[in-house]
């Protein structure tokens, strides 16, 4: 199985320290649906893995999120493609939950998902260190980008192996290179 999992803000959309909190806000970043559509056509499936605090915090809802969901797996489906999972963690960073990046219970969530023994091998692609840790500790291989956060993540000591890559688009070619 071609698998790959996927943080959201700052690699699928726009991010912002404000937080992304309606559906107005969610702004995909540009080429990133048209690349999610390509590598799910070329027969990859697709996981996100999200962490989204901002529920804990009260900044918006259970309904809101589902509508962004919603709104990217719909983008998706226009050109074709699916999204086939999207697994989140809602706590808040003093929550001490195992579902919270850079921990790997999100990961292990997507594996139970799958059917998955392993994800070894398998790509994440994150713009924070704390995606790549989560993604690592369950044997993911790591891709930065250097969307939202990504630049300045690139500058920190990443994990071994990390390919860094310009957005999304740039790491489904590398993925989809003959």
């Amino acid at each position: 199985m071609k698998l790959i999992i996927l943080d959201r803000d700052g690699v699928i959309n726009e991010d912002s320290d404000a937080y992304i909190k309606s559906l107005d806000e969610w702004i995909p970043l540009p080429g990133s649906i048209e690349a999610m559509a390509r590598l799910s056509k070329a027969g990859w499936r697709i996981a996100i893995a999200t962490n989204q605090s901002g529920l804990a915090r009260g900044y918006f809802t259970q309904e809101i999120l589902e509508a962004m969901h919603a709104r990217l797996a719909e983008l998706v489906a226009e050109q074709g493609g699916q999204v086939e999972l999207i697994r989140y963690c809602p706590h808040g960073p003093d929550d001490d939950c195992d579902c919270r990046k850079p921990r790997p219970g999100l990961y292990r969530q997507i594996a139970d998902y799958f059917g998955l023994d392993s994800l070894s091998g398998v790509p994440t692609v994150g713009d924070s260190l704390r995606d790549l840790e989560a993604g690592v500790a369950v044997g993911c291989k790591p891709y930065l980008v250097r969307t939202g956060k990504g630049n300045k993540t690139a500058n920190q000591a990443l994990p071994a192996g990390t390919l860094i890559f310009d957005n999304l688009a740039a790491v489904v070619d590398s993925l989809l290179e003959p």
